[in-house]
């Protein structure tokens, strides 16, 4: 085994060969098997299913685990070394790491995945990602910076900490949801540094090691990374995809079934315009769900995040309901997606004694959001109704704009129309995801790959891609996306024209 020069990087974990074999699912694709292998475990670090400096099995343990030879695991490996995605330590094996370009592109982080990515090495210009689900900023939003600076004196004879959230914006929110429906005041409402802060701080205060958590499969990533950092033992809850076959968008009866078979702490759920599949809650399915949180005395965090970007049809009501159920039922809320992922202000809608609770452990964390931020939330808050319009109105082009792209690719891919949100869940029809995913990266295009999106690696076949880009972005985008399905399927590629 060669070693790499330069910096060892530390091992943090390691795989097995049963883990893995699990991991990469269906990896095998037309062409040499190695370099499929290969791909398929590149395409696992870029979606952040498999973390760096995760020690690999060895390779003669992961060639009997796969039924392959010695030669072809040898290869994958030297390959993912010589593509930088792995270190070989002497005495230590195969470690992955992600590869260092140069270039002047910032590296986006996956979101809607769990780990940072990489630049793609491929010859082409800049980076198209179709898998950070993060629009631009509105034009008002220069404006309401302007605003906040000069509104900010106010705050400065104090420190500056406020780790409850400043007032003003606490009853902007507090109003917010009183207008949906549900009554609710400033106590109700706790100020976080963006959506994953407060998922994190909530996983952190309500879960303990080893504590079950339930989850929809597939979900938001990130969502996924805070509840395992927290120890949990995730429990998933098959989704599917409206107008597909499949599981159904969101089974009420398995889902309660789920909370009695495995007696879990709390239930993450996205009930609105859902990460990934677009699908939103019945107002009969967000009351059943918030009795099964009462019968069973599990709070239910409710991401709401993508709750504003409702394309086809009015705004649901919030699955907080009439309130009465604040012990139970947890909304987490944010800036990033309705105006801009740069404010990183978000907030928890809960109980006052809970809000309470995650403030004075947020303090040992953040101690508080910035106030400049939180005041030009107060000033979009305001001016919502007109930025949230027109916003609707560029997402849905782009969602459109996509679709038709991805339909003319490959006419026998399933491609949903999702009526909000900003992703669709790309069905390939073969478990071909991961592989689609590391050869798009090649190509300098990010997507994300379906296992890494799901608690147990499932969902081979689809992908995730965000319509948030511009048609421009996606004009660029599709071709590359076309030549690396050539690549993966074999087959001839189609027009992205």
């Amino acid at each position: 085994m060669t070693t790499t020069t330069g910096p060892q990087v530390p091992v943090h974990r390691q795989l097995s060969a049963h883990a893995a074999t699990r991991l990469l699912g269906d990896w095998q694709s037309k062409g040499p098997a190695y370099r499929a292998l290969a791909d398929a475990l590149r395409a696992a670090i870029l979606s952040g299913a498999l973390g760096t400096h995760t020690r690999l099995p060895s390779e003669r343990d992961l060639a009997l685990s796969l039924g392959v030879s010695r030669t072809t695991t040898t290869a994958a490996y030297r390959e993912l070394r010589e593509r930088g995605f792995a270190q070989a330590r002497t005495g230590v094996g195969t470690v992955t790491v992600l590869p260092r370009h140069s270039g002047p592109a910032p590296t986006p982080s996956l979101t809607g995945g769990d780990a940072p990515r990489p630049q793609s090495s491929a010859p082409h210009g800049d980076l198209i990602d179709l898998g950070q689900a993060a629009p631009a900023a509105p034009p008002e939003l220069h404006d309401a910076y302007q605003r906040a600076l000069e509104a900010l004196p106010r705050y400065l004879s104090g420190i500056g900490y406020e780790p409850l959230g400043i007032h003003p914006l606490r009853v902007a929110i507090a109003e917010r949801y009183t207008a949906r429906g549900t009554p609710t005041s400033a106590e109700n409402v706790l100020v976080t540094s963006g959506a994953q802060h407060a998922i994190t701080t909530l996983a952190q205060a309500l879960l303990g090691a080893g504590e079950r958590a339930i989850v929809q499969s597939p979900t938001y990533a990130h969502a996924l990374a805070a509840l395992r950092g927290a120890g949990a033992r995730l429990v998933g809850v098959p989704v599917g995809t409206p107008g597909q076959p499949g599981p159904p968008p969101f089974d009420v009866d398995l889902f309660e079934s789920t909370v009695r078979r495995s007696a879990p702490r709390l239930a993450y759920m996205i009930a609105d315009n859902h990460n990934p599949t677009g699908y939103t809650w019945t107002e009969e399915e967000r009351r059943r769900v918030r009795a099964v949180a009462r019968r069973h005395r599990m709070p239910v965090i409710g991401d709401e995040t993508i709750t504003d970007l409702y394309l086809d049809r009015p705004s649901p009501a919030p699955l907080t309901g009439d309130g009465q159920d604040d012990t139970h039922v947890i909304a987490v809320g944010s800036a990033s997606k309705s105006f801009w992922g740069g404010l990183r202000v978000g907030w928890v809608r809960a109980h006052p004694e809970l809000v309470r609770r995650l403030a004075l452990r947020r303090e040992s964390i953040d101690i508080a959001t910035s106030v400049l931020e939180q005041l030009a939330v107060v000033d979009l808050l305001e001016r919502s109704g007109e930025i949230l319009a027109a916003r609707r109105v560029q997402v849905a082009r782009q969602r459109d704009h996509l679709v038709a792209g991805l339909r003319r690719i490959e006419p026998s891919w399933r491609v949903p129309e999702p009526p909000g949100g900003l992703s669709l869940w790309l069905d390939l029809g073969v478990p071909l995801g991961s592989a689609l995913a590391a050869a798009s990266a090649e190509r300098g295009l990010l997507i994300n790959a379906g296992p890494a999106l799901t608690p147990d690696g499932s969902h081979a076949s689809q992908v995730r891609l965000t319509f948030a880009p511009s048609t421009d972005r996606i004009d660029v985008g599709l071709p590359r996306l076309a030549d690396a399905w050539a690549r993966v399927s074999g087959r001839a590629a189609g027009s992205a024209s």
